[in-house]
């Protein structure tokens, strides 16, 4: 490059030019060499090029406990017996003794028919008796009449075997008009309705004066022995071939006596305040639902259960060793309940749970992690797989009595 010559009025002096971009490149050069310098010194100084260290999180080793696990199952409850009441015969509704909800007794009347008809016929019933009974005297008058003559030889065996077979025709004829007085006897019965059990009454949808018969698609009433309540339940298929292998015995009728006594839940979620048993097991499922019934019999001596009730039976479950998840350990993708746990290297890795029930603070695991295994217990929501942490080690007893089963 040529020196270019400047004057400043004293005489001229060479004077070098340097050219703009050659001074601003030099400038980047120094700011990039200053920059890695200070980087390399204090690597966790802000605005660095360095990766930031692995996070410091608690970790717990998976505990077990002794623990009690429940399952639920929507049911059904109807009272011990539950009858429809239905006339026998047809008439006018005359009187109605009881109302609807009302506790009555076996043997106590409810409703009575107008009998007038069947009265009448009774009476008929009652005159042909009489004159079948009489038949039977005549008869029997003829043939001993005719016996002493037979044996007289004066007339034929023939005429005495005759009247002997009129007199057995009187005497059938005087038992059937007998039963038809019986018959009649017992429609009258029916006129008048009484209870075949203790219980309550349901709805009654007729009322006096309707015309009420055999025939009716609705009964009277339904009557509900309701001091011992039966919860109809199902279980699918595979909850019960699980159910089979929880519970010991040979036989379905022995598992279900090792069953402990279950709870059952209301509609408003509180739990019934007395135990019932799981009492019978249907002998087949069903080919539309692919589910199997139980019945599980709750006492009722207050009446606080009704016929139509619904409800939730509880099966608990003893596990002596339950491996224990804590809740605030785990997070959810698409309805599965994973964990992280700790790899190697310190790093982390998901993992799904199979879940066989739960308390307030905990999760039973039936497969996902073992007993023992380390996981992280919080902190996880900004963690990925693979990324490398600083565990923190928790006591499992510790967290046990600050969030207890």
């Amino acid at each position: 490059m040529q020196p270019l010559l400047k004057t400043n009025g004293r005489g001229l002096k060479p004077f070098l030019h340097v050219p703009s971009y050659a001074i601003l490149s030099g400038v980047i050069l120094t700011s990039i060499i200053l920059s890695a310098c200070g980087s390399s010194s204090n690597p966790g100084a802000g605005g660095g090029f360095g990766a930031p260290p692995p996070p410091e999180l608690p970790v717990v080793a998976v505990p077990t406990a002794p623990a009690t696990t429940y399952r639920d199952y929507q049911a059904a409850l109807e009272g011990k017996v539950n009858v429809e009441i239905r006339p026998q015969v047809e008439g006018f509704l005359e009187k109605i003794f009881v109302d609807e909800g009302a506790y009555v007794r076996a043997g106590q009347p409810l409703f009575k028919i107008n009998a007038r008809v069947y009265d009448e016929v009774n009476n008929n019933a009652k005159s042909a008796l009489a004159a079948a009974q009489a038949n039977v005297q005549r008869a029997k008058v003829e043939v001993d009449r005719l016996q002493p003559l037979v044996n007289a030889k004066v007339i034929s065996e023939v005429q005495l075997k005759t009247a002997q077979a009129n007199y057995e025709a009187a005497v059938a004829a005087a038992e059937q008009a007998k039963a038809t007085v019986g018959s009649s006897q017992i429609n009258i019965g029916y006129t008048l309705i009484k209870a075949p059990v203790s219980g309550y009454i349901g709805r009654i949808p007729f009322k006096t004066g309707a015309l009420v018969g055999k025939g009716e698609a609705q009964p009277l009433t339904v009557l509900s022995d309701v001091s011992e309540m039966y919860a109809y339940f199902s279980l699918s298929e595979p909850d019960f071939i699980a159910f089979k292998n929880q519970f010991a015995g040979n036989t379905i009728e022995e598992k279900v006596r090792k069953v402990p006594a279950v709870e059952l839940l209301l509609a408003d979620g509180s739990v019934y305040t007395q135990k019932g048993r799981l009492s019978t097991v249907d002998g087949q499922f069903n080919k539309t639902t692919g589910a199997i019934s139980f019945r599980a019999s709750f006492p009722n001596a207050g009446g606080t259960l009704r016929t139509g009730n619904t409800g939730r039976v509880r099966i608990p479950q003893l596990m002596n060793n339950a491996i224990l998840v804590p809740q605030e350990a785990t997070f959810e993708i698409q309805d599965k309940v994973f964990v992280f746990a700790l790899g190697d290297s310190n790093k982390v890795v998901s993992k799904p749970l199979a879940i066989t029930g739960k308390t307030a603070n905990y999760y039973f695991v039936s497969s996902g992690v073992n007993a023992g295994e380390k996981i992280v217990f919080s902190g996880i929501g900004n963690l990925r797989d693979g990324m490398a942490i600083v565990p923190q080690a928790i006591s499992a007893d510790s967290l046990l009595k600050v969030k207890p089963l």
